[in-house]
């Protein structure tokens, strides 16, 4: 229900983008022959930018409770346009989260060896499009974007517990809003979602006439999961 909640929620932002670019498409039909610096568009005039941004990562469904939680997240965000609307970006993030660490060896009632700070990296390429091509509507640019990449925790472990993180691929899309208001600065707002695989190990699972189990017995032991970031960031815009 988590992960249908939250490709709702995605979906509906990259709808609200398009309904924009739609009001604008029909405005600038309008503008025709207004003086220039009337029209609501302006051309965007640097080519690439950096963006320092932050936010919340909100971890999907884990039954287990034992993958990396939701936290805050900091990154950095590199893209050059590569013509009309069209750019290649590259990021990478970190999430300060925590995990669940447990001893399935031992019985419920003593296996839990409680919460760690288990920070989680992420890193994506892929392409990104501005809806409003290589213009501002009103200061203002929808965008959309899909990448791939991975996450991980580089490996990190308990010696108690089996559960290995690792270094997993990772596939990225969401959507955004970029605020130019001129000059070498920008805002840009964005919600991305990272689908990305879990596998619980085989003693995450009770054997007959044993202790009950860290998940239950119809639980996939290897399954995708939705996670989703909100960011908000600041950017230094460079090269014409």
């Amino acid at each position: 229900m988590h992960n249908q909640k939250t490709f709702r929620a995605t979906v509906g932002t990259i709808w609200a983008a398009l309904l924009l670019v739609t009001t604008g498409t029909g405005l600038s039909g309008q503008d025709v022959g207004y003086p220039p610096e009337r029209s609501p568009f302006r051309d965007i005039e640097y080519r690439q930018e950096l963006t320092l941004f932050g936010g919340w990562f909100l971890a999907g469904r884990d039954p287990a409770g034992v993958a990396p939680r939701s936290g805050p997240t900091l990154g950095l965000r590199y893209e050059a346009n590569v013509g009309g609307p069209v750019a290649l970006f590259g990021r990478a993030s970190m999430v300060l989260s925590e995990r669940r660490v447990v001893d399935p060896l031992e019985p419920e009632a003593t296996r839990e060896l409680g919460m760690q700070s288990w920070p989680l990296y992420i890193a994506d390429f892929g392409i990104a499009l501005n809806l409003t091509g290589q213009k501002s509507y009103r200061r203002l640019v929808p965008v959309v974007n899909v990448g791939f990449g991975f996450a991980s925790d580089f490996d990190r472990s308990v010696e108690q517990d089996p559960f290995r993180f690792g270094t997993t691929f990772a596939l990225a899309y969401g959507a955004g809003l970029r605020v130019v208001p001129g000059g070498r600065f920008q805002w840009r707002l964005s919600v991305d979602n990272y689908l990305y695989k879990l596998d619980y190990p085989a003693a995450y699972y009770a054997l007959p006439g044993a202790e009950p189990g860290v998940v239950e017995p119809e639980q996939k032991q290897s399954f995708w999961k939705n996670n989703t970031t909100f960011t908000l960031g600041g950017s230094i815009l460079f090269f014409r």
